[in-house]
């Protein structure tokens, strides 16, 4: 049987914690070899089999290491992910992958002259409700799609202490959850032709922006919006789409964030899974009366993610979440940060993706 993959991962924060560690140990083919946590013993409490690092270079000092994982604070990513490519290791970077996308095409250049793997950690693409708008929009049902909305509605009325919020770089709900939408609104649709963005602070007393408003237009007489907010005491839609011959419209977030905090294990009876209660609904308008119907929401399951880098890693399976995809999410913040400053449309252009 092959030996299975040695990881690296380094910060055990919340994504630490929840979104890898948790993650990779459920993932068969992957050992936690390793977690860097500069302070206290959560880490080794927790995978007692691992060890315990106090810095990137102790971990590295472990040549068996062939993966490691970025889940530090945004504004660290680039410098980390560098020093690993550098010391000849694959490497995953959590959302978002850098902070420009100069940044993003220098790790980029760097790991295809090491001829190593480099990817970005879009977990929301194995959310159960976006595999399930895949399967509506590939069953045809909604005709040609007119517009589709994506939203991230939270309710946190107080600005919190810690980076993400302190006015530091990398901190901001746009390098928070703009890479989830941005992935995979770019998943679904490819490029679009131009963006206009808002991004703003809505909240007394916030030092970074809490909420956006992305604009996306696309030559085929289709637009998407992807929106953002943490003022949202009562949450909108997840999605809403709407086509010639119908709409779909879900409401609720993937509930494997919630279960991962909660301990729930991969395994578990139920786990990714949502209630009846919460699927979507598909609205057919054809000549007739309209004709609606629940859409069950498939299971969603993050160890897609990792089993994709596993398999791309032995030579099975083609990369699923490109680094050059990372890249244009990135690009397009940037892009929505210099649409939000002049209060104008931008042409989208990716013809210097590396």
């Amino acid at each position: 049987m092959t030996e299975p993959i040695r990881v690296g991962v380094v910060g055990f924060g919340l994504a630490g914690r929840i979104f890898h560690t948790a993650v990779i140990q459920a993932t068969a083919g992957l050992e936690l070899a390793a977690v860097v946590q500069r302070s206290g013993d959560d880490a080794k409490k927790e995978y007692p089999e691992a060890r315990l690092a106090r810095s990137v270079e102790e971990m590295l000092s472990d040549v068996g290491i062939r993966l490691v994982v970025i889940a530090t604070p945004s504004y660290s990513h680039y410098e980390l992910a560098k020093q690993c490519l550098r010391e000849q290791r694959n490497v995953v970077v959590d959302k978002p992958f850098t902070l420009t996308s100069n940044e993003a095409a220098d790790l980029i250049r760097t790991a295809r002259e090491r001829k190593l793997l480099l990817t970005a950690y879009q977990n929301r693409r194995w959310d159960g409700d976006f595999r399930t708008v895949r399967q509506v929009i590939a069953g045809g049902e909604l005709g040609r799609l007119i517009s589709f909305e994506s939203h991230f509605d939270r309710f946190r009325p107080a600005p919190r202490s810690g980076w993400k919020e302190s006015g530091g770089p990398g901190g901001g709900t746009l390098f928070d959850l703009g890479p989830h939408l941005i992935d995979q609104a770019l998943t679904l649709f490819g490029a679009p032709a131009g963006i206009t963005a808002s991004v703003r602070i809505e909240r007394d007393d916030a030092a970074v922006d809490d909420a956006f408003d992305l604009l996306l237009d696309y030559d085929q007489r289709m637009t998407v919006m992807l929106r953002a907010t943490l003022t949202a005491c009562a949450a909108g839609p997840r999605y809403v789409l709407r086509g010639t011959k119908g709409s779909f419209t879900k409401y609720g977030l993937d509930p494997q964030e919630d279960q991962l905090k909660a301990g729930m294990q991969f395994d578990a009876p139920g786990f990714g899974e949502e209630p009846e209660s919460a699927w979507g609904e598909l609205k057919s308008c054809g000549e007739s009366t309209p004709v609606a119907r629940r859409v069950k929401t498939e299971r969603g399951d993050y160890r897609g993610l990792y089993e994709n880098v596993r398999d791309a890693l032995l030579g099975k399976a083609e990369l699923e979440v490109k680094p050059e995809q990372a890249w244009r999410t990135t690009r397009l913040i940037d892009l929505a940060r210099e649409s939000s400053a002049h209060g104008r449309r931008v042409k989208v252009d990716f013809s210097g993706q590396p």
